[in-house]
């Protein structure tokens, strides 16, 4: 081999040592060499789970789950997506995802979730922990008859959002009261027709004037209705006017507001007070209406084709009938 050859085969042997230098020094540097990572290890303990509010529809479900990580030096972020399965369909009906950030090693979190789910039938609730976008572990528990679980008592769905008064006749000392109370359903289904106590008691001596019971009627979710009943009291006095919803034989709701028929003003320098006067025929309406009868409570559904859609068709069929008529003539 000739010198050109000596020399030729050196150059090649420095450039492929140059180029192995230049990689060594950049998987070096990316950590490729540097003591590999570790790759870490989780473990998904345990899982507990809890019923926090029961309603008529729906149930409010705490998910607590218990990761463990027992291996690997590297910190990366965390993730833990809770789903929840259908038992019955295997459909998923909801699924939430929480952030945990980085874990040392041995350390223990647990990670409390809620989830909000139609009372019905039973649940596959599964868990799964991601680090970074890799899955790295998973646990499961099951939930039956959530159908059967009672409803809170205070949870109805009802709320009693505002009360209006109207005189209607003031005669003999005696005053009739037109008591209209705003209920709002504020549940996520159409609420139970319940029984409703409206009383009116005396300010300062306690004593009932009149009572009088109604229904609530069925009423559609995130709607508001008015229920009307007429109140008979002594004149030139201060009630209180409750309304108390009952449940079978339990109150679960209950909601007041105040007539003041012989309010006291405050005078001078607001140290002293006086009863003022109210001459309550002045408010007496003159508009000739009475209350509905619970009994005719109308059920606040949503309304379906009948006559709207048979009117439709009459119309289509007289169209036809004309246009052959012309047609043949």
């Amino acid at each position: 081999m000739g010198k050109k050859g000596i020399k030729s085969l050196g150059t090649r042997s420095f450039k492929i040592l140059i180029i192995m230098s230049i990689l060594l020094a950049f998987t070096s540097g990316s950590g490729c060499l540097r003591s590999f990572e570790e790759e870490s290890y989780y473990n998904i303990r345990d899982m507990d789970i809890s019923a926090d509010r029961v309603g008529t529809a729906f149930v409010d479900l705490n998910v607590t789950t218990y990761v463990e990580k027992y291996h690997g030096d590297t910190e990366k972020n965390t993730s833990l997506l809770l789903k929840a399965y259908s038992r019955e369909s295997g459909l998923l009906e909801v699924q939430q995802e929480v952030e945990l950030g980085a874990f040392e090693n041995g350390e223990t979190k647990a990670v409390s979730q809620a989830l909000s789910l139609p009372k019905t039938g039973g649940y596959e609730i599964r868990s799964v922990l991601f680090e970074e976008k890799t899955r790295k572990g998973s646990g499961e528990i099951k939930v039956y008859n959530l159908d059967a679980l009672p409803a809170d008592l205070e949870d109805i769905g009802l709320e009693i959002s505002e009360m209006d008064f109207q005189v209607r006749k003031v005669e003999n000392g005696k005053v009739l009261i037109e008591n209209d109370i705003y209920l709002t359903n504020e549940g996520r289904d159409t609420s139970q027709d319940f029984r409703m106590l409206v009383r009116v008691r005396e300010l300062d001596a306690g004593l009932l004037a009149d009572k009088v019971w109604a229904g609530t009627g069925k009423i559609r979710p995130q709607t508001t209705v008015i229920r009307s009943v007429n109140l008979t009291m002594p004149d030139q006095y201060n009630y209180a006017v409750e309304v108390l919803i009952w449940n079978n034989d339990t109150i679960v709701k209950r909601g007041e507001d105040y007539i003041q028929l012989s309010p006291e003003i405050k005078i001078k320098d607001e140290t002293k007070t006086a009863v003022r006067k109210i001459e309550t025929s002045d408010f007496e309406s003159s508009e000739e209406r009475e209350p509905i009868p619970e009994e005719e409570y109308p059920v606040e559904e949503e309304a379906t084709p009948g006559f709207g859609m048979f009117f439709s068709a009459v119309l289509m069929c007289s169209a036809v009938l004309f246009r052959s008529r012309r047609w043949f003539r």
